[in-house]
């Protein structure tokens, strides 16, 4: 079933919003069934939008269009559905009541310009919004069905799963499935190499990628005659693409994310977790402490920058620094047996580097990491050297690095045997 998105906004052409609306929609669309055939963004200009809503309504029997619902003057797309359709407007006065109703819970006087939040056009079926002022509208134009809603993520999307979605899934082919496995360790072009043929291995499958810095996606496309072969076939050549690409599969699924695949490894072994970052400032721990209940696994995240904390927090010897300097296997060495001592924790890791742009010398450029990972069994150096003067990139990718440390000792690691809480007395 042919599905179009089309986002309004003159701020989303001019690219001073970045329009994730469109993505979210599209990958929701394409996991219940349908075949985005279109994805446009056009500027809130009338004319415009008219042509755009009756083009997008003769090709496609389902169309989500996403922001001109607000208050203000520049916000015109239900006077140009109502337009398109030939329709007047109408006010619902349900929706300007719960428009006021929802000013008066926030302590404030609903302004007359939000009245027109409540104009929709005649006979469309209203769409309530339960987390902000604009109802959105469904309006059928021709065989198309045109669901409207506000350009607010957080609003869109709830409006999306309770109110169109129920709406719509009836229309879908229903033939294919789409499984999006998450990656980190290697570029998109080398996956793609170790992915080649799997697509001719199997007929119906297409092989997607989505680099979303520093990972990568995988999207194992598949399509049958029905739901139930398409799954089967999606199954059998993601077993394939996992085969081929090993452990840099962290996770699976479109809400899945790294640091949650590091928190569910170490639960699973009973581990727990020490940090301690200096050129990275946090990110490790801000990453982790980001999953409910990190508190299970993460004792501590020690942000050593300078010298003296390192010697102070961590036990660091000031001669083994002065000997090698901060950046250095060695005081990485260091650090990470200190965070795991301090901690008393299972696994520690270290970063240490030059995040940069400034900084670098001929012997240590910038981009140059150490990280250290210390266990019961010793301590494990790695020198990394990132490309580029961008500090923020050398520091996100020092820290998934750490974090794919973790993950790998977690995975291998025997299960953790520990007392359980003394008996009541």
């Amino acid at each position: 079933m042919p599905a179009a998105i089309l986002s309004i906004g003159t701020e989303l052409t001019r690219g001073e919003l970045v329009n994730t609306n469109a993505t979210w929609i599209a990958e929701r669309l394409t996991a219940n069934g349908f075949e985005v055939a279109c994805v446009e963004t056009i500027p809130d200009v009338k004319s415009t939008i008219v042509e755009a809503l009756w083009r997008l309504a003769a090709r496609h029997r389902v169309v989500v269009c996403t922001g001109g619902l607000g208050p203000t003057t520049d916000d015109l797309t239900t006077a140009c559905a109502a337009e398109a359709a030939g329709l007047p407007l109408v006010r619902h006065e349900p929706s300007l009541e719960a428009i006021r109703r929802r000013f008066a819970t926030l302590g404030r006087e609903m302004t007359v310009s939000n009245a027109k939040q409540a104009d929709f056009p005649e006979g469309a079926e209203v769409l309530p919004n339960p987390v902000g002022t604009a109802p959105g509208f469904m309006l059928r134009l021709g065989a198309s069905r045109l669901f409207f809603t506000p350009g607010v993520p957080s609003e869109m999307k709830r409006m999306f799963d309770e109110q169109i979605l129920p709406r719509v899934a009836h229309l879908a082919s229903n033939d294919t499935v789409q499984i999006h496995l998450k990656t980190f360790g290697q570029t998109e072009s080398r996956i793609g190499e170790m992915l080649a043929g799997v697509e001719e291995a199997f007929p119906g499958v297409t092989i997607g990628y989505r680099a979303h810095f520093p990972e990568i996606e995988v999207k194992v496309h598949a399509r049958a005659k029905n739901k139930t072969d398409a799954q089967a076939l999606a199954d059998a050549a993601t077993r394939e693409v996992r085969m081929r690409v090993g452990d840099i599969v962290y996770g699976e699924g479109q809400t899945d994310s790294f640091p949650a695949a590091v928190g569910r490894a170490l639960r699973k072994r009973g581990l727990t977790l020490a940090v301690a970052e200096s050129c990275t400032g946090g990110p490790v721990g801000q990453q982790l402490t980001s999953i409910a209940g990190s508190s299970e696994f993460l004792l501590l995240d020690a942000v050593t920058y300078s010298n003296g904390s390192k010697s102070a927090v961590l036990g660091v010897d000031p001669d083994l620094i002065r000997a090698h300097g901060a950046v250095s296997g060695e005081v990485a060495s260091a650090m990470a047996d200190g965070a795991r001592r301090v901690a008393g924790s299972d696994i520690a890791v270290s970063i240490t580097g030059i995040a940069g742009p400034s900084g670098g010398t001929d012997t240590k450029p910038v981009g140059l990491v150490y990280l250290a990972l210390a266990t019961a069994e010793g301590v494990f150096v790695k020198e990394r050297q990132f490309g580029g003067a961008d500090r923020n990139r050398i520091q996100t990718l020092a820290a998934w690095t750490a974090l794919s440390l973790v993950l790998e000792a977690a995975r291998t690691a025997p299960a953790s045997v520990r007392p359980g809480p003394a008996p009541d007395s």
